[in-house]
């Protein structure tokens, strides 16, 4: 249940599942015509069930602001449990509006409707069972594309080793410092600081993403990350987020000055 499960935080992308789930809800009511819906005239019809899918979509959008605070305190780890509990909430909330509904706006004139078990058995459970897969499929499928959009977006820190490396956003890579034969890279998950230690040389690594600025012959950095300057007994360094320090050589600093000046204005 703590498994990870796509999700799409994209406000747009749960506003058409909310239009496709209260379409959805009027043509399987249109065409099921549960209960009495057969004996309604054709206004009545449209316009009741209407309201109902009305009350679907609105459920769905009810709750997404209590989607995303779940999402923000998770750090963004959306999981199968969190995927279910959302889920059951909208079902909950939803069943309750529409019995809401039934009893006083469809039924208000009326002093025999259908007892609530009866409609659980007779519409909702049939109705849910109808209607949560095309939920589930559609968020399942945002997620997914979104997931498959992320990754597009990440870089890879490949290693001499068949199974070395480390994919990350180039926002989130600091720095990154040679170590004998290998590098350490120094990056953000989420806001903690993170380092990895990969078999590779740095003059790889600058040939492959000269995005990153080669401030001395031990060190890239991303100038995103850039806070400001520092000197100490004549020699230069940059201070980097998580206030990382980095040395300056003088070979480096009259192109480390023109991109850190053309950045920073």
């Amino acid at each position: 249940m703590n498994k990870k499960y796509p999700f799409d935080p994209d406000l747009k992308h749960h506003l058409i599942i909310a239009l496709g789930l209260a379409i959805w809800i009027f043509v399987f009511l249109y065409f099921t015509e549960p209960l009495d819906v057969s004996s309604l005239s054709n206004s009545n019809k449209l316009l009741w069930l209407i309201g109902y899918g009305l009350i679907g979509g609105f459920c769905y959008i009810l709750f997404l602001p209590l989607q995303y605070l779940i999402y923000k305190k998770s750090k963004e780890n959306w999981t199968i449990k969190s995927e279910f509990n959302f889920l059951f909430i909208i079902s909950f909330c939803a069943i309750a509006m529409t019995r809401f509904y039934y009893l006083y706006v469809i039924m208000a004139n009326d002093r025999n409707p259908y007892d609530l078990w009866f409609m659980l058995y007779r519409i909702f459970l049939p109705a849910i069972i109808t209607i949560l897969p095309i939920i589930i499929i559609g968020r399942f499928a945002f997620g997914k594309f979104r997931n498959k959009k992320t990754e597009a977006q990440k870089i890879e820190i490949k290693g001499e080793g068949n199974y070395e490396g480390i994919r990350l956003f180039f926002k989130d890579v600091i720095c990154i410092q040679s170590s004998d034969n290998y590098i350490e890279v120094y990056y953000l998950r989420g806001s903690d600081l993170r380092k990895t230690l990969i078999r590779n040389k740095l003059s790889v690594l600058a040939n492959d993403f000269p995005d990153f600025l080669r401030t001395h012959r031990s060190y890239l950095i991303n100038p995103y990350h850039f806070l400001q300057w520092k000197t100490e007994k004549s020699k230069l360094f940059i201070i980097l987020f998580h206030h990382i320090e980095v040395p300056v050589s003088r070979t480096y600093q009259e192109n480390v000055k023109a991109v850190m000046n053309s950045t920073t204005m």
